[in-house]
């Protein structure tokens, strides 16, 4: 814990950054965003990895030490990647984040991940996942790949996206989330907008569907749409570690998510092994909204309250489990 904040990162990946692992440039491209994303993001005095060490197969092991040893994280999701059409194995394989969750079952959750172009086989997989490795949510990413031109498909669609939800829903799952804005590889960048999370709010009003990266840059379009759908979320995944390099732009799109949504609707995510956790709690835990963002805006401030909600008990509501005690 930091201070008596409950931790519950909604978000780490087992990556496999391996070469041999990418389908040709499109996926190499996909590896060197993230890569700069981790070089541009990570503030000075912070370890910033060179490309051989951060570009390699990490392990469980790799995941389990930054996250319970290194920080102060008192649970997370194992969360896997579906991109096989850019990587051999989907670039976070939901076997070995299966496996992680395994370690740690007190500590750690699965979401499960499908492609919902596979139609049959994807409520297969569903379905396996549940059963056999107990999904409790699963992710999903509306740009699949074909030889790596975009492929994409939408939340609002019923053919696709709509099966996907039955199935989660007769498996007893009502969270899912889903990859928006933060356009990486050869995404384009319309595909990443988050229009079509109207359609699957108001036609699933039983499934709470997060929304990760607070679907940046479409931030003002997102905050509409949370404010309209009770059962909307908002992930700060990839966007909390705006918080010591961009401290103001942080400022700016925390304050929105509380002025829109309030602060029961914003859930924490790490993104580790992108960013190492630690530095980004501590900056939360310390971090004020500036006063004139307030007065000019009329931004909520961050409040101890928030950031309770904010860092670990929304996402634990939504799981209906209760705190673990590390002790």
């Amino acid at each position: 814990m930091i201070d008596d904040f409950f931790v519950f990162d909604s978000v780490a990946h087992v990556f496999n950054f391996e070469p041999k692992n990418a389908y040709g440039p499109a996926g190499q491209m996909f590896s060197n965003h993230l890569y700069a994303f981790h070089t541009t993001l990570t503030p000075e005095g912070e370890t910033r990895l060179p490309p051989e060490e951060f570009l390699r197969q990490w392990t469980i092991d790799d995941i389990r030490r930054m996250v319970f040893e290194e920080s102060d994280t008192d649970m997370l999701v194992a969360m896997p990647l579906p991109l096989t059409d850019l990587y051999h194995d989907g670039l976070s394989p939901w076997q070995e984040c299966a496996e992680l969750a395994a370690r740690d079952p007190d500590r750690t959750v699965f979401w499960g991940t499908v492609n919902p172009l596979e139609g049959r086989k994807a409520l297969d997989l569903m379905e396996r996942q549940v059963g056999e490795y107990n999904a409790r949510a699963f992710k999903l990413y509306n740009v699949r790949y074909d030889y790596g031109s975009p492929y994409p498909w939408r939340m609002d669609d019923p053919r696709v996206a709509f099966p996907i939800f039955e199935k989660a829903r007769d498996l007893g799952v009502n969270l899912i989330g889903v990859h928006k804005g933060v356009p990486l590889g050869p995404q384009p960048i319309e595909h990443t907008q988050t229009w079509d999370m109207d359609g699957a709010a108001a036609n699933f009003p039983d499934i709470n569907f997060v929304i990760f990266h607070v679907g940046l840059p479409f931030l003002d379009e997102t905050c509409w749409q949370l404010i309209r759908y009770p059962n909307l979320y908002a992930d700060l995944a990839a966007t909390i570690n705006f918080i010591v390099r961009a401290p103001r732009m942080f400022a700016e799109i925390i304050g929105k998510l509380l002025f829109w949504c309030g602060e029961d609707k914003i859930i924490y995510g790490s993104e580790a092994p992108i960013f190492h956790p630690q530095w980004a709690l501590r900056a939360f835990r310390d971090f004020t909204i500036p006063q004139d963002l307030c007065d000019g805006y009329g931004y909520p401030q961050l409040t101890d309250q928030a950031k309770r909600k904010i860092l670990g008990e929304n996402l634990l509501r939504l799981h209906g489990l209760a705190p673990v005690n590390r002790l």
